[in-house]
């Protein structure tokens, strides 16, 4: 069973940084590309990173390119969102989510994700 847990969210004013962090347990070589994903009230939940576990190549969404680093620890059961210059807009519920067992990573439709953390809250104030 995969269980992945969120930490490291908080309040920040704008240009202050923030880094998350996902435990995961029960990742198996099956598990291709972790990512991270965002959400504010009312609007759907959208990709902001993700890493090929493998090969550690990532992917951001174009909103945060430049700002935000996702990484990966050495055994591959802890992944990062390092997230500098953060702006109000940055304001969300952030989650870690792992790719269904064996799809390519890439692609940031929820549909090809099937094990969620439980979230952590990041607030940018202006």
């Amino acid at each position: 069973q995969v269980q992945l847990v969120e930490s490291g969210g908080g309040s920040v004013q704008a240009g202050g940084s923030l880094r998350l962090s996902c435990a995961a347990s029960g990742i198996t070589s099956t598990t291709y590309c972790m990512a991270w994903f965002r959400q504010v009230p009312g609007k759907e939940r959208e990709g902001v990173a993700l890493i090929s576990i493998r090969t550690g190549n990532v992917l951001y969404a174009d909103s945060v390119k430049g700002r935000f680093t996702i990484s990966q620890d050495n055994a591959k059961t802890t992944f990062y969102l390092e997230m500098n210059s953060l702006a109000p807009e940055d304001t969300a519920m952030y989650y870690c989510a792992r790719r269904r067992a064996g799809l390519a990573c890439g692609g940031w439709s929820t549909s090809g994700y099937d094990y969620w953390g439980q979230g952590t809250r990041v607030t940018v104030s202006s």
